[in-house]
């Protein structure tokens, strides 16, 4: 674990990596997901789930509010930790995880990532010659935002109210009229890829390459319509 005392105190906004920021939360059942700490605690009920939340509200420092996301479900309460301004995860959202833990805790319940649905991300790629020339489009129809910290003409663009995936485009060398120019990728927490991997294959799907896993696989339909799901690992 990093150390939580002093890093707390003197720099609690450094960012940390993929690995860091695993490690730190994984044994209180988060789990690192695309650029988040993602985490659920199982409920009986809509009400149950807004009790959770509103005992965490009341529980954890003020500035958790500035981080911390949360969807309410009648069997489960979705969070979400990250430092939104930077669109990144620190050593402050990690103390923020650790309180909403102990939170919970005080409830005779705990976070954690999901048997029957575990946390989970989804992205939708887009293919193209000229980045800049199709990203406002985009940027446009989808009424999304730049991402936090990230204006370039080829960043990925996200929904401002974080409730629809996020858009990225991916550089073409060549134009492909024949192949799907979209594709959905599903960032799940690294100890979920072989599950969801095995999965898909036994539906009929494909391998089309693990060349950059544990990054990314990419999978197909019987039809050659492509998904990859990602991780954390191998990206640091």
């Amino acid at each position: 674990m990093i150390g939580r005392m002093d890093d707390e105190t003197r720099t609690p906004d450094k960012v940390l990596t993929r690995a860091e920021a695993s490690d730190a939360v994984s044994d209180l059942g988060w789990r690192y997901v695309l650029n988040t700490l993602r985490t659920q605690v199982r409920v009986e009920s809509l009400g149950g789930a807004a009790a959770v939340a509103s005992h965490i509200i009341a529980t954890v420092d003020q500035d958790a509010g500035e981080r911390l996301r949360a969807d309410l479900r009648p069997d489960r309460l979705l969070l979400r930790v990250q430092t939104y301004r930077a669109a990144r995860v620190t050593v402050r959202d990690v103390a923020v995880a650790r309180q909403i833990s102990a939170a919970v805790a005080e409830l005779f319940l705990r976070t954690e990532p999901g048997r029957d649905r575990p946390v989970q991300a989804i992205e939708i790629a887009v293919d193209a010659l000229d980045i800049a020339a199709v990203r406002p489009f985009w940027k446009a129809v989808l009424d999304y935002a730049d991402e936090p910290g990230k204006e370039g003409p080829q960043d990925a663009i996200v929904d401002p109210h974080g409730q629809a995936p996020a858009v990225w485009f991916q550089q073409m060398d060549a134009p492909r009229p024949q192949r799907n120019r979209i594709h959905i990728d599903v960032s799940v927490p690294h100890d979920e890829a072989p599950r969801r991997i095995d999965a898909a294959l036994a539906a009929g799907g494909s391998l089309v390459s693990d060349a950059h896993a544990p990054a990314f696989w990419v999978l197909s339909d019987p039809e050659g319509n492509e998904a990859c799901v990602t991780t954390w690992q191998g990206r640091d």
